[in-house]
């Protein structure tokens, strides 16, 4: 297994983009995909940091794609989809409507925002020229083993969610905006004030989810550090870590020297020293609720 850097869920400043594949360059990944994958309105404030981000990375010997947004409903954001396969790097699907602008015969990859449960889903976007696919993280390790034998077998590898708040939910309202009295079109950007999402409690004040936007996310950071061994067995070709604030090349070089083989130990307490604050959870591998902390 190998690792791979998601896309940024996150409203963040160009020049935070920027510092962060910097790192990212010199960190032991395999692959990096970038692009809005949330709100098509955050993208003129750092998209022309992409070209450059993109170099850095294949100079650094990484593999780079381009991921499209998890819900396309404009007219500019069809245009936009379909420019991105005009960009002659790979591209990520994470809403199922992009395929419609795919060119015949183009190779693509498949996020974590498409619902693939089963073979025949699987075996679909494979002869639709999927390449890569990383699973939807609600999947426990059975499906995942299923999934990953089925892939083997149409020349797919296949990834699985290995760190970060899960993805849950989309939507087409601005659940920020809404929070401070504004309109989704005059949403004055106030993500941007959240760099890693904003916390949920429910009414008796436990922390619940953490929203960005029109996103809705996990509380917990999903960590699949202690299920390494099982995966690899499974067949699985690699873990997706998804960005936050912080040292994440110290995060991405963590579970580089658990796929390397380093005994994992106490993995979430070194997480929590990398992590200050945060708080983990299992997921939903060993077929429990995927909020279940580690203990």
């Amino acid at each position: 297994m190998d690792l791979t850097i998601g896309p940024v869920a996150f409203f963040w400043s160009a020049e935070q983009v920027r510092d962060f594949y910097r790192m990212i360059a010199a960190a032991p990944v395999a692959r990096v995909v970038i692009g809005e994958w949330v709100c098509s309105k955050r993208l003129p404030f750092w998209q022309h940091e992409i070209p450059g981000a993109a170099e850095c990375l294949i100079a650094a010997g990484k593999e780079v794609a381009l991921s499209t947004l998890t819900l396309v409903t404009l007219k500019r954001e069809r245009r936009q989809t379909e420019d991105l396969f005009a960009s002659g790097l790979p591209v990520e699907i994470a809403d199922l409507t992009a395929l419609r602008y795919l060119p015949q015969g183009q190779p693509f990859w498949v996020g974590p925002t498409v619902n693939v449960y089963n073979e025949g889903t699987l075996e679909w976007l494979a002869r639709r020229g999927a390449t890569r696919i990383c699973l939807p993280p609600e999947l426990p390790l059975a499906s995942v083993e299923t999934l990953a034998r089925a892939g083997e077998a149409a020349g797919v590898a296949v990834e699985v969610w290995g760190h970060g708040r899960a993805p849950l939910a989309i939507s087409g309202r601005c659940y920020h905006a809404r929070l401070h009295d504004r309109a989704k079109d005059s949403c004055q950007f106030v993500c941007g004030e959240d760099p890693d999402g904003r916390p949920v409690e429910t009414l008796d004040g436990r922390a619940f989810l953490t929203v960005n936007g029109v996103q809705t996310l996990g509380h917990a950071h999903m960590t699949a550090a202690g299920q390494i061994g099982d995966l690899d067995r499974a067949g699985v070709s690699a873990l997706r870590l998804s960005p936050q604030i912080g040292d994440f090349g110290a995060i991405a070089g963590f579970y580089a020297g658990l796929l390397g083989g380093q005994a994992p130990g106490d993995a979430v307490a070194k997480l929590r020293d990398l992590l200050p604050g945060a708080e983990f959870a299992r997921g939903f591998l060993d077929g429990t609720a995927g909020a279940e902390p580690c203990l």
